[in-house]
């Protein structure tokens, strides 16, 4: 019998594949445009002043946080867009010519929680909207410490429950009631929608993951909010000695 771990990656992996094709649209109407600001946001958290540096992007998806990324490396520079889904990463390779930097990508097939890559192999480490579909974030956090070099920086952007009140109550008429609805009518993949609504709802509260990440042996955690914390970016440091 697959282990629950295994069929909840399956489970995740079948819906992203499902909706790959109309991922990117769906991201630009749902955000109101505002997810590529927060993905600059996210790269420019991580302070990488030397620009000859290796990046990994853990659940990369379509790759866009990773050329957001790489437009503004040296050309030595390398973004690493690791994912397991496949019908993403075929769009992510296509989209390379249509990006600034696209040549200084690589993607990956396979998971974040076992990443085939060697101890200390990157200066940062970021990932985007994935947290809440992985289904050990414990793991995925030491690993992302193993995978970084001493005194590499992480940054994570996910989406939170937000707090109580006016906001919360419009906001949750708009994702959990009427992003389903859109979902199903753009991509007739409505269950998707409705999962990813679910999967916000159901969220731990960016305190909690920021304590994961201090778990994982991370230091400097640091967290900022938009849309009153509806979006959250955690930025740490793997220290230089442990």
């Amino acid at each position: 019998m697959p282990s629950p771990r295994n069929q909840h990656e399956r489970f995740v992996q079948q819906i992203f594949d499902r909706i790959a094709g109309r991922y990117d649209l769906l991201n630009r109407i749902i955000s109101f445009h505002l997810d590529t600001i927060w993905r600059k946001k996210a790269v420019k958290s991580l302070n990488l002043a030397e620009k000859k540096v290796n990046i990994l992007d853990l659940g990369s998806g379509t790759g866009d946080l990773a050329f957001t990324a790489a437009n503004g490396l040296a050309a030595e520079g390398r973004v690493v867009g690791l994912d397991f889904a496949p019908k993403m990463l075929q769009l992510a390779n296509a989209k390379k010519k249509n990006h600034t930097g696209g040549d200084k990508t690589l993607f990956v097939l396979g998971s974040a929680l076992a990443a085939p890559f060697k101890n200390n192999s990157f200066e940062a480490v970021m990932t985007g909207f994935v947290l809440r579909n992985v289904s050990d974030l414990n793991l995925f956090f030491v690993e992302a410490y193993r995978l970084l070099k001493p005194g590499g920086r992480l940054a994570t952007l996910d989406m939170f429950p937000p707090r109580k009140g006016l906001f919360y109550v419009f906001y949750s008429l708009y994702f959990f009631r009427l992003v389903p609805w859109i979902g199903a009518g753009l991509t007739r993949h409505g269950g998707a929608y409705r999962y990813l609504s679910e999967s916000v709802k159901g969220f731990a509260g960016p305190e909690s993951i920021a304590e994961v990440i201090a778990n994982a042996g991370f230091k400097g955690i640091r967290i900022e909010r938009f849309l009153r914390g509806a979006v959250c970016l955690h930025i740490a440091q793997k220290p230089h000695k442990p």
